[in-house]
């Protein structure tokens, strides 16, 4: 991919001449955001330019062009995903909480490049708290978990709802249309499996797990077929993908005590007993540190600073098993990236004593960050599910759009004003309570969210804008007091808004966030002629939190805070840019002689003395050979570091892959570990499974061009 050097700013976003004041909560968490920056301070990438006319369009896509792909599979939150295959297809889905539509639908041919197909769940209105009325919500709760399946022509989707049985949805067509049913109990954190002798048996429930066969119509439990499995100290966690794989049973668990970690059980009847196997994936977070996090939810808001030092904080954790129409095998799991979300990783597997092992071997449990794409027979073009810009042009919402809780019917157009969504501001104490907010994922590693707002129908008491969903919260909107319209920036951690009146005779404006989820701030600015956008307000810091059970999301939003029905609002887009929209990934320099050094201590990394500049050969499929002289660097079955004559095989190439952060790491293909130098003693190996998030393990490198 042609990405070319250039030097980023502290926070990847252009400096504006005019810089607000710091808030006394800004400054108290300044060090801790110091912290989370310097892990990336030396990231060098070329930032994509905001298309001077139109709305942008390029997004993150996993598939890096040269047959290899880079994890997550999406850079924005896909949580508790289960995968399967009919056929050459791959379907996908995953939980949406309180967001509507839910269950979102998604396929694809290389479980690299995904199309969207549909959502199972149009909406979910059990009662007041699903329609944010009488003070009620259900934030953080909704639908979750859900397991995919197909059996004879028909998709299933079993799925969780709080307070509710287990859901049903079922299609003949992905794209649906999807029938809703109710099972008559509830089963946490469900798996189905549909056997060979056309029975269906389910798993569910925490640690010791219980299994049970299904009656013919899929919504009870047959009686006296319910057993527990496990006794609660085996090892096994909870969200369970329940399998079957050459006459044996598979159970694939996701375990967070000690550290995120994934356990698996087999037995070979489907009842058990089983054996576990304690870890199959463990300890990969790829080198990502432990961001902000929330200690509680009092005003202002006490945050706990990032942490580079904690240890399986983020690691990959829920997930499953498929097997491709290659053969292959492959691992899909989640992890949490900080106040992104979270996200959704691709690993080989590697079968090993019966047990399929996430990563390679020599490295088991841990998966490479880049690696080489599934077999396919047919390559598949690289895409993306979600068109993230949008000029409300259509006749129907676009699918990355979902509401926050059941929208209200009526109090939203798209052809009240052609080419505007219109949102009527229906009476809220706070945005938190605001009905008819629409929201997409936010998506990282920086994104940019510009908005542009015709705020002319606003009545007295409105304020509609441009909202960071998360808790806490920050919205930057228009508001129409007695005074006249002004920017108003509200800030829930601090308890605090900033005002600033616009100029007289303008009801047209652009609100814009800045969000780095590299370092948890954004920045909010605004403008009156979309040209110059003039700074408000102090950084707001992001954070992962269980309030919302989601990453931040972007919303729309148009309320009245004085307790009446009030005017309305009319967007006429949203722009999202992504000045990185493949990460900070940099062009392998092939062809070039280029220095390396350990990225903490800067260290030159010179095996056997060689610290001259290395010759970088292209190995394919984002491969390198390392070239001092007439010798290569090479790597021993033991991880032995030395410097051979000869042309370059295997034991001399190296995946070059980037951590999140933008640091280079280099995994051998002879040991399927990384090269590190130990901050101790200097000595360089290749036996590193993975980077650490603090780097104190020398296995991070930096790298410059050397002058020709």
């Amino acid at each position: 991919m042609p990405y070319i050097a250039g030097t980023l700013n502290a926070n990847g976003f252009p400096m504006t001449s005019r810089r607000p004041r710091r808030a006394p909560v800004a400054a108290a968490v300044l060090a801790a955001c110091t912290a989370l920056a310097c892990l990336h301070a030396s990231v060098r990438a070329q930032e994509e330019p905001r298309p001077a006319t139109g709305l942008s369009t390029r997004t993150w896509t996993a598939d890096n062009g040269n047959g290899t792909f880079t994890n997550p599979l999406f850079y924005d939150e896909f949580s508790d995903p289960d995968l399967i295959r009919v056929g050459d297809w791959f379907y996908l889905t995953g939980t949406t909480m309180h967001a509507m539509p839910g269950l979102p639908v998604l396929r694809s041919r290389d479980l690299v490049n995904w199309e969207f197909l549909s959502y199972a769940a149009d909406r979910l209105d059990f009662g007041p708290a699903y329609r944010l009325e009488d003070g009620k919500n259900i934030y953080g709760r909704g639908i979750w978990a859900p397991s995919l399946r197909w059996r004879d022509g028909t998709f299933y989707i079993f799925s969780n709802v709080n307070g509710r049985a287990t859901q049903i949805y079922s299609a003949t067509d992905p794209r649906g249309p999807w029938t809703h049913r109710e099972m008559k109990r509830s089963l946490h954190d469900l798996s189905v499996l549909f056997d060979d002798d056309g029975r269906a048996w389910v798993v569910w429930d925490h640690q010791r797990m219980r299994i049970a066969q299904l009656t013919d119509d899929l919504t009870d439990i047959v009686p006296g077929t319910e057993k527990v499995l496990f006794a609660q100290d085996a090892g096994m966690g909870e969200g369970a993908h329940f399998t079957k794989i050459g006459g044996k049973y598979y159970i694939l668990s996701a375990n967070y005590a000690g550290g995120f970690r994934m356990p698996a059980a087999r037995a070979d009847r489907v009842d058990g007993p089983y054996e576990v196997n304690r870890a199959i994936s463990q300890g990969e977070d790829f080198g990502m540190a432990q961001g902000y996090r929330l200690k509680d939810n009092k005003t202002p808001a006490t945050l706990t600073p990032p942490d580079p030092s904690a240890r399986n904080a983020n690691s990959l954790h829920q997930g499953g098993i498929v097997q491709t129409p290659a053969g292959e095998w492959w691992g899909f799991s989640m992890m949490d990236f900080n106040s992104v979300g979270r996200l959704l990783s691709l690993a080989p597997v590697t079968w090993q004593d019966g047990w399929p092992y996430f990563g390679l071997p020599g490295n088991l449990g841990r998966n490479p960050r880049t690696w080489v794409k599934p077999k396919t027979a047919v390559p598949s073009p690289i895409m993306a599910p979600y068109v993230r810009s949008d000029d409300f042009s259509g006749t129907a919402l676009q699918p990355v759009w979902q509401w926050n809780h059941v929208p209200v019917d009526g109090q939203w157009s798209l052809t009240e004003r052609p080419g505007f969504l219109r949102l009527h501001a229906l009476p809220a104490p706070s945005f938190w309570q605001a009905r008819n907010t629409l929201t997409q994922r936010a998506i990282g590693p920086r994104s940019s969210p510009t908005v542009t707002l015709d705020a002319a129908g606003l009545a007295d008491g409105d304020v509609a804008g441009l909202a960071l969903l998360d808790m806490p919260y920050a919205t930057l909107g228009v508001e129409r007091t007695a005074a006249g319209l002004q920017i108003a920036l509200t800030d829930s951690a601090r308890g605090t808004t900033v005002r600033a009146p616009l100029p007289p005779g303008v009801t047209r404006v652009q609100l814009r966030a800045d969000c780095d989820f590299l370092t948890e701030q954004a920045r909010f600015a605004w403008s009156a002629d979309g040209r110059d956008f003039a700074p408000i307000g102090a950084p707001f810091t992001m954070v992962f939190q269980l309030t919302t059970f989601q990453g931040v999301r972007y919303g729309l939003f148009s309320y009245n805070g004085t307790g009446k029905t009030g005017g309305h609002a009319d967007f006429d887009s949203i722009d999202v840019h992504e000045p990185n929209p493949h990460g900070l990934m940099r062009a392998i320099p092939y062809g070039r002689q280029i220095r390396l050094a350990a990225w903490k201590t800067g260290a030159p990394f010179a095996p056997g003395g060689a610290a001259a500049p290395f010759a970088v050969r292209d190995m394919g499929l984002g491969r390198v050979a390392l070239g001092a002289g007439a010798r290569w660097i090479s790597v021993d079955a033991r991880g032995g570091v030395t410097l051979r004559r000869g042309r370059p095989g295997p034991a001399e190439s190296f995946q070059w892959i980037e951590t999140p952060t933008g640091e280079l790491v280099l995994m051998s293909l002879a040991t399927h570990r990384f090269l590190r130098i130990d901050p101790a003693t200097g000595a360089i190996r290749a036996d590193s499974p993975g980077p650490l998030p603090d780097g104190s393990d020398g296995v991070r490198l930096t790298w410059t061009q050397a002058a020709t």
